[in-house]
């Protein structure tokens, strides 16, 4: 089971499912009860693509997804990864938290995430880009280290796509630079995202949302979305949760311990245009989508997936 990161969220493109699906309807029932408002009134109202309703929402779609892939396609996962924001989905699908405590840890950490970027790091920002060739980008960091500017790749997506973080000051010089070599610009986020250098957030989100959680053992394993290992105990989803702030995400090394572990099929649940699209995925599995499209398509009774 993947369990996709999370990218732009709007409440019109979700909409419809969480209204209509019976999965997302309880779940969002549960998360109201947590939270003390209604999720799909803040979620309907909220301005930014990341807000903490988006999240929030994310999450729970996700999981229904996950519950209609069992149902509706008799999808039985041995082993889970989450990329990115999906390390927060896995917590809850795994059991290693309730969905109740997930909900409120997604809360927390996005209270904390801005809070922290309004005091630290400002004017960073996360920009993803695609169809340049790793040795291309390491010309261009050697650039921006001649020039002084502080930089990171936060996100390693495939052969040819990444995403870096750099001072928005430099972003137009680094999308000129991208052109250049070839490639493709694309998303850039506000605000950015798995970093060593965002160090003093690890530690307030461990300090402020952590301290209250009692992690459980996973049902069954989970890949790191970091080094591919294969993480099985409480302690070791809480430091892949809080490591993901610090440490860049690596989907090529999680898909080759997946492919170590026998994997020959994935299901990836959720809104998702990346994880499941990619040519390291696409190339190295057979891959079923379960997204609110897809969940809410009409299928004959009895029709085998």
């Amino acid at each position: 089971m993947v369990l996709p990161g999370m990218g732009p969220s709007r409440f019109a493109d979700v909409a419809r499912f969480m209204v209509v699906n019976r999965s997302a309807r309880r779940l969002t029932r549960r998360a109201d009860a947590i939270l003390g408002y209604s999720l799909l009134d803040r979620f309907r109202a909220a301005e930014s693509d990341y807000s903490p309703y988006a999240q929030i929402a994310f999450l729970l779609n996700c999981l229904a997804l996950a519950e209609c892939a069992e149902e509706e396609f008799g999808v039985r996962p041995g082993v889970c990864v989450g990329p990115s924001f999906g390390s927060k989905t896995a917590t809850a699908y795994t059991g290693s938290l309730s969905v109740e405590e997930t909900v409120g840890m997604v809360a927390g950490m996005a209270r904390c995430v801005d809070e922290y970027f309004a005091e630290e790091h400002q004017g960073v920002v996360t920009h993803s880009f695609a169809r340049t060739p790793e040795e291309r980008v390491r010309d261009i960091m050697s650039e921006l280290e001649e020039l002084g500017e502080w930089h990171e790749i936060s996100c390693y997506l495939d052969d040819d796509f990444f995403m870096l973080s750099l001072r928005e000051s430099r972003l137009e010089w680094l999308e000129r630079r991208i052109r250049d070599a070839g490639g493709l610009p694309l998303y850039t986020m506000r605000p950015p995202m798995h970093a060593a250098a965002f160090g003093g957030l690890r530690t307030k989100i461990e300090d402020e949302v952590f301290g209250e959680l009692a992690f459980g053992d996973p049902k069954f394993p989970v890949v790191s979305d970091q080094d591919g290992t294969l993480v099985d105990t409480a302690q070791g989803i809480r430091a892949l949760l809080l490591d993901g702030v610090v440490r860049p995400l690596n989907w090529p090394r999680s898909v080759a311990a997946l492919r170590t572990l026998g994997v020959t099929r994935v299901c990836v649940a959720g809104p998702d245009s990346l994880f499941g699209r990619v040519r390291t995925t696409t190339e190295n599995f057979e891959v079923l989508a379960v997204d609110p499209r897809t969940a809410m398509r009409p299928r004959p009774r009895g029709t085998a997936a």
